[in-house]
């Protein structure tokens, strides 16, 4: 039998055959496995014959938008992190994309090293080792308890505000857009609150888990809340 490839596999969809082509070319050059789709309906034939690591994705394809892909893949209950790849950088394209899943948005021109720095960040993240206990000597929750520490004392927590801490630490790295945690947090329990609601809460645990040398939560301005530390 043959040794079982240990290369993370990325699917490219992209109908600039140039620039699919050298960005794939690029990354074979790092190691990873490349596959090549040049509309959407060639990215879902490979995305669910393959099992795939990550996906790079155009928004403007031939046979539609690639948000639409991105919301097919969550439709899917697949877990494959996306990042958008795109000349749209419109500030209402931009939100579109981390609403409808994507991890990252990164618009055209870019920096072929920071791509794949980007590439590395999330692909380690995603390999490493899911625990339910986050310690970074400061902060320490167990979630799996409910129990919070801060400076080696007891940190008191509402239920909303570790479902928050969970979803953020999760997800660490990655922007969460308002709509993403409201839905995520509020919605599933049938309970429906706004933006400001949102805000409030972030504050008041931000107020407990905080203080000047510790800063785990950046509010990105008329976007969403993001997980600062690993």
């Amino acid at each position: 039998m043959g040794a079982v490839s240990t290369m993370k596999k990325i699917l490219i969809i992209e109908d600039d055959r140039e620039l699919n082509l050298g960005v794939s070319y690029a990354l074979e050059k790092e190691q990873y496995q490349i596959l090549k789709a040049f509309s959407l309906r060639e990215g879902k034939k490979l995305e669910t014959e393959q099992n795939l690591d990550l996906i790079l994705l155009d928004v403007n394809l031939p046979d539609g938008e690639g948000f639409s892909f991105c919301q097919w893949l969550t439709s899917q209950n697949r877990n494959v992190p996306l990042i958008f790849l795109t000349a749209r950088d419109l500030e209402e394209d931009i939100l579109k994309g981390y609403e409808a899943g994507a991890w990252d948005y990164v618009t055209k021109p870019f920096s072929m090293k920071v791509l794949i720095k980007k590439l590395e960040v999330i692909l380690k993240r995603e390999t490493a080792p899911k625990e339910n206990i986050y310690d970074d000597g400061f902060l320490q929750i167990d979630f799996d308890k409910a129990k919070a520490k801060t400076g080696g004392n007891q940190c008191i927590l509402t239920p909303t505000e570790f479902r928050l801490l969970h979803t953020l630490i999760q997800n660490r790295g990655q922007l969460l857009t308002y709509s993403t945690l409201l839905e995520r947090i509020w919605d599933q329990n049938g309970q429906f609150v706004d933006k400001h609601a949102l805000a409030v809460n972030i504050n008041r645990l931000r107020k407990k888990i905080e203080d000047g040398e510790h800063k785990y939560i950046s509010n990105v301005y008329g976007m969403g809340y993001q997980w600062l530390r690993e």
